[in-house]
Parts: structure tokens; sequence; C-alpha cells
């Protein structure tokens, strides 16, 4: 009796140019998914500095609390100079229902500030009060210009000093800006807020 005829094995074979699309391939998915997915809370490119350990040339130690829409929301500890940009990224960075433009990033933050990132709908926290007044040290040219004796130039004039000099500390330094004498802060003092 003849033994049942065999059928032949299939050999699958990769050539090396396969084996090099497949590689090139995967990395190509590794790094699309990399950029793709949130970073982690560890991934801060700016490190919180030690308390107290600031000199006259690294700046003075500052505190500001973030919360809202951020990875991981609490006190960080800045240099004075730093801005919104520095403590988002020290607080995880943005999470993916964040209002990125609820927030001027290009400001810089004061001591003892709360910074709160709004979500997509939320009203921002750099809107104005509810006392109505205008806050020197958020507010844009547009809402600089509603006080009175404000127009376009004013306001760009004390953005530029609140940017030079780390903002207003008082309501006061408005007398400090070009253009603003006793009669405009007379009519303008109980409009402000810091």
């Amino acid at each position: 009796m003849d033994a049942p005829p065999v059928e032949p094995r299939t050999r699958f074979r990769v050539g090396v140019g396969a084996v090099v699309v497949l590689v090139l391939v995967g990395l190509g998915c590794a790094i699309l998914l990399s950029t793709l997915l949130p970073r982690s809370s560890t991934s801060s490119t700016i490190a919180p500095a030690p308390t107290g350990q600031y000199d006259e040339t690294t700046g003075v130690a500052i505190l500001v609390h973030v919360l809202g829409a951020v990875s991981t929301p609490g006190l960080y500890e800045l240099r004075e100079g730093d801005r919104v940009v520095d403590a988002v990224t020290l607080a995880g960075g943005f999470t993916a229902d964040a209002d990125q433009g609820g927030v001027n990033l290009a400001r810089p933050v004061s001591d003892g500030e709360q910074l709160v990132v709004p979500r997509v709908g939320e009203v921002a926290a750099d809107a104005p009060a509810g006392d109505g007044k205008v806050n020197l040290n958020t507010a844009d040219a547009a809402a600089l210009d509603t006080l009175p004796r404000v127009g376009p130039a004013m306001a760009e004039r004390i953005i530029a000093w609140r940017d030079a000099n780390g903002g207003f500390r008082a309501i006061e330094d408005l007398l400090n800006v070009s253009g603003i004498g006793d009669a405009t802060f007379a009519g303008m003092k109980d409009l402000v807020s810091v």
C-alpha cells in the first residue's frame, strides 16, 4: 500500500527589504503615537527650584497657585519674571479640554497669584472681575481702552510699562506710565485693580 501523498509545506520567506520596511513603519508609528499622546506630569521642562535658593542673578522665588485645566494643579515655585507659560509647564501642561486661548501665556506671573486655566466653554480667569474693574496686570489693550482718557496708544504704554516692570503692584503705579498724570489717574483709579 502506498502512503498518501504529502503536500509540500508552504514556506514564507521575508526578504531583507521587507524587514527594513516593517521596521521603518513601526518606528514611524511609535514617533506618531509619542507626539499625539498627552505627556505625563513628570515631563515638565522647568523644574521647581528649592525655596530660598535664588540669588540676585537668577531672580527672586515666587509662589503661584495653578488650577483648572492643567494636568497637575498645585502650588508651584517660579522666579520673578517667569510667565504664565512657565507656570502651565510646571503644572504638567494643558489637559485635553483646556481652552488654551483662555489665558495669556506671555503674561508675567506675580507672587501669590492664583492662575486658573479655563476649560472650553468656561469664562476665562483673566476676564474682568465681578466688580467690573479692569485688572491692570491681566487686561489686554481692548479692556484698557474702555477706561476714561485711555486710547489705543495709552493702552499700549500701560502694557509696555507692565511688561517692563513685572506688573503693577498698586494702582498708583499708573502714575509712572508716560502720559498719565494726576487728572487722568483720578478719573480711572476707581475703575481699576491689580
